[in-house]
């Protein structure tokens, strides 16, 4: 069995010298497939589902050679890599839709903590209770994500000491999301929280993983992950997303593997480790001590990233993706996106540099997988 798969993905538009550009107006308006954000300065696109991984790499590139050729006619535009205001802009909002209510409640909540690039992977789990297992264990297991995706270390022009300065500053909304045991908990939590006002709407559960479907929260039908900053490479992505669903594949076949009966810790005590392990990975990524769900152990992220592959391969191997799932090791390897720029900033580089190497070598890579496995596809 493989499950279904498909991406939200949120980038910046801007200038080849790295400043951050609101658009987002015009793509709307002109192309089909995006949507805005509460801030013009990025924009989305959604992936449609597709248990394919081969047709998931060129659903991920299609929609961005087309805005690339787009922005080329607006005039010296590109689309920016990282997950935050690298460079400048962060002082103000830049409202796409100044008509919209909801986008009036964002800005004045939350100002520009939420005008961030990332993300978001869904996978397809069609029995709800089921899910609600899958999202109590990714739940647990989602700061490893982050750590494997971090690409925000900079604000504004400078360090901030965090690898994912996005999910550092990002708004977790409501202050506290229980580990749901049932469906019919979640039903009766989200009711609740409208009610009381901590939810503006269903959609307004910002958690680093949730149940979605089309009619939330009583019919669900997929696994969301939301916790990951962007990443640009979409092999690297796949990758990542591998790993999700071998997990997925692992936690539907053996109901055991439940962290309300395979933990020492009560659903309370799980949550608050959960929650400094998302500080940890915000802050260090895959060199982060992470405290272990089951038992408590102190590990490195990037040990129980290593050790969770050996665990999923099998299964992979079994389900014909291993090939998508073995690059994790070049990213244990050589580091995450925000590793690697802080490296380069580290011998002298200055953020503005590093960002606008990253803008081309995106742009590079993007034409090299495309020529390489997407042009008949793409043609």
């Amino acid at each position: 069995m493989v499950l279904s798969k498909g991406f939200e993905i949120e980038m910046y538009t801007g200038t080849p010298q790295g400043e951050i550009v609101g658009l987002s107006d015009k793509i709307v308006a002109d192309l089909d497939g995006f949507m805005r954000e509460p801030d013009s300065r990025n924009v989305e696109y959604i992936t449609k589902p597709s248990t394919s991984y081969e047709n998931l790499l060129c659903a991920l590139l299609h929609p961005r050679r087309e805005l690339r050729k787009y922005l080329q006619r607006l005039g010296d535009y590109t689309l920016i890599p990282g997950s935050t205001l690298s460079l400048s802009g962060g002082d103000r909002f830049f409202r796409s839709d100044p008509t919209n209510p909801y986008h009036d409640y964002i800005e004045q909540s939350y100002g520009t903590n939420v005008v961030t690039a990332s993300v978001h992977i869904n996978i397809g789990i069609s029995d709800p209770e089921v899910l609600m297992r899958a999202c109590r264990l990714i739940r647990l297991e989602a700061p490893l994500f982050l750590a494997l995706s971090a690409s925000s270390p900079f604000f504004n022009g400078k360090t901030t000491g965090y690898h994912s300065t996005r999910w550092g500053v990002f708004p977790q909304t409501p202050a506290y999301v229980p580990l749901f045991t049932s469906h019919a908990h979640h039903i009766q939590w989200v009711e609740e929280q409208l009610v009381a006002g901590t939810m503006q709407n269903v959609r307004h559960l910002w958690v680093s993983v949730r149940p979605n479907g089309d009619r939330r929260p009583y019919d669900l039908n997929r696994l969301e992950l939301r916790i990951c900053d962007l990443v640009t490479d979409p092999i690297a992505l796949l990758a990542i997303t591998a790993l999700l669903e071998a997990r997925l594949l692992q936690v539907i076949n053996n109901p055991d593997l439940d962290p309300l009966t395979n933990s020492s810790f009560s659903p309370e005590e799980l949550i608050a480790l959960t929650t400094n392990n998302e500080i940890a990975a915000a802050s260090a990524s895959l060199d982060a001590q992470m405290q272990h769900w089951q038992d408590g152990r102190t590990i490195l992220a990037r040990d129980w990233i290593a050790e969770l592959y050996q665990e999923v391969w099998a299964i992979a191997k079994q389900q014909g993706f291993s090939c998508f799932l073995s690059p994790l090791h070049k990213i244990l390897r050589e580091g995450n996106e925000a590793q690697q720029w802080l490296q380069l900033h580290s011998v002298g580089f200055d953020c503005q540099r590093v960002i606008t190497q990253a803008i081309v070598a995106t742009q590079e890579r993007e034409m090299e997988l495309e020529n390489k496995l997407c042009s008949s596809l793409l043609a």
